[in-house]
């Protein structure tokens, strides 16, 4: 295989993100709020499920001021099936930060300061609001980089950060996927040193049947239905979502927080 330069390989991806990109809601606007919205939703929940309650979310909510004045029990109730409720509580602590302050940060370094907020979503926060020229790479374009790049980590395109962190996220997830990527839907089949292969099953996290978060679960869907008598409640699984901030203890009750 003839080895190509690799702006000639990421002006392929860009052509092929052109053509075949995603249309979705949060690549409408360049609202930071927005865009942290759907970062946050988008860790550990596919996007199909995600879109619906965006839009919700945020009509709900509009503004990290809006967000900043709610509950954290209406927050937490909102999020209720989306998974990993804790980001719900994160969230509304960022909101807060970020009114507290009288605005977002721009830098990713600054960003980084907020509650909740670690390397990725700070990055991608800071190419997709403020339009740094950084690289935003979630597992996906991770994959992409490695496997056509020899580099997970590589630069973005010159000038077009937001477009080509896209591009890797729809590529991704799309077409290089994990275990079976889809080469001949490729724009760079005829670059990449790992076109045809296959690869071993990515590290998945542990079965949700029978698991702890399954018991955590449990606790905190009968906790968004009204306060409950500690006694009637698996206590290790409480004391986690206690813990974490997703309920609240007053003498023998239990509940989400006020």
């Amino acid at each position: 295989m003839a080895a190509i330069p690799p702006e000639q390989m990421q002006a392929a991806v860009l052509s092929w993100y052109g053509q075949n990109g995603r249309d979705l809601p949060w690549r409408h606007t360049h609202d930071p709020y927005a865009i942290l919205v759907s970062e946050v939703m988008l860790q550990q929940t596919q996007v199909p499920r995600v879109v619906p309650r965006y839009l919700e979310w945020l009509a709900r909510w509009p503004t990290a001021e809006a967000l900043a004045a709610a509950s954290p029990a209406d927050v937490i109730r909102a999020w209720a099936g989306l998974g990993y409720n804790r980001r719900a509580v994160n969230l509304h602590r960022c909101a807060q930060e970020v009114t507290r302050r009288g605005g977002f940060p721009h830098d990713p370094a600054e960003l980084r300061r907020l509650p909740g907020i670690g390397p990725y979503t700070a990055a991608a926060i800071a190419c997709f609001a403020f339009g740094a020229q950084v690289a935003a790479p979630d597992v996906n374009a991770r994959r992409v980089l490695g496997r056509a790049f020899g580099d997970p980590d590589a630069a973005p395109a010159p000038g077009r950060a937001y477009d080509w962190n896209q591009a890797l996220f729809d590529l991704g997830s799309t077409v290089c996927i994990a275990r079976r990527p889809r080469c001949a839907a490729c724009p760079l089949v005829d670059a990449c040193p790992s076109a045809g292969m296959t690869f071993s099953p990515e590290r998945r996290q542990s079965p949700f049947h029978g698991s702890f978060r399954q018991r955590r679960s449990a606790v905190l869907k009968r906790l968004v239905a009204g306060p409950l008598a500690v006694a009637e409640l698996d206590d290790e699984a409480l004391a986690a979502l206690v813990a974490d901030g997703l309920a609240v203890v007053r003498g023998d009750t239990a509940a989400l927080p006020a």
